[in-house]
């Protein structure tokens, strides 16, 4: 199974602001630059962790991002369902529906699957990721040139 950009830079994003003092907000744009992607890209992940309740957006001259109690506490597992749908895995139906989806085993097989790699990351937190080593590094970055 492969990630969507979006959802990686989702999980970014949220490792990023996991590891600030509740006092640092940092804004999209530093965001943008230190994890070296688009400003626009950035700002519509940062909107939909915001719907999702894991970010709070403040504008102004003391504003900027900062992640919630929810978002610090929420499950790898459970951003990623949220950030990427849970689809299935495979289209058996569409414009041109599969022949074998009646008496098919695949879609069920590749369903629990899906249900198996969520279920990996379902005991993992944003704390367990920015643990050391990838803390300090995440504590590290700085806004690239360029961007």
């Amino acid at each position: 199974m492969e990630l969507t950009k979006f959802t990686d830079l989702g999980l970014r994003v949220m490792m990023r602001l996991a590891v600030l003092e509740e006092d640092a907000p940092m804004t999209t744009q530093v965001v943008a630059q230190q994890l070296n992607v688009s400003y626009a890209h950035a700002a519509k992940v940062v909107a939909r962790l915001q719907s999702l309740g894991v970010v709070e957006t403040r504008r102004g001259r003391a504003g900027g991002l900062r992640i919630t109690a929810a978002g610090r506490t929420m499950s790898v597992g459970r951003l990623i369902r949220e950030l990427e749908g849970v689809d299935e895995v495979i289209e058996c139906e569409g414009d041109h529906p599969c022949p074998l989806r009646q008496a098919c085993r695949l879609r069920g097989l590749l369903r629990q699957a899906q249900e198996a790699f969520f279920a990996t990351l379902d005991p993992w937190t944003l704390e367990d990721l920015t643990a050391s080593p990838t803390g300090p590094v995440l504590l590290s970055l700085s806004a690239r040139p360029g961007r």
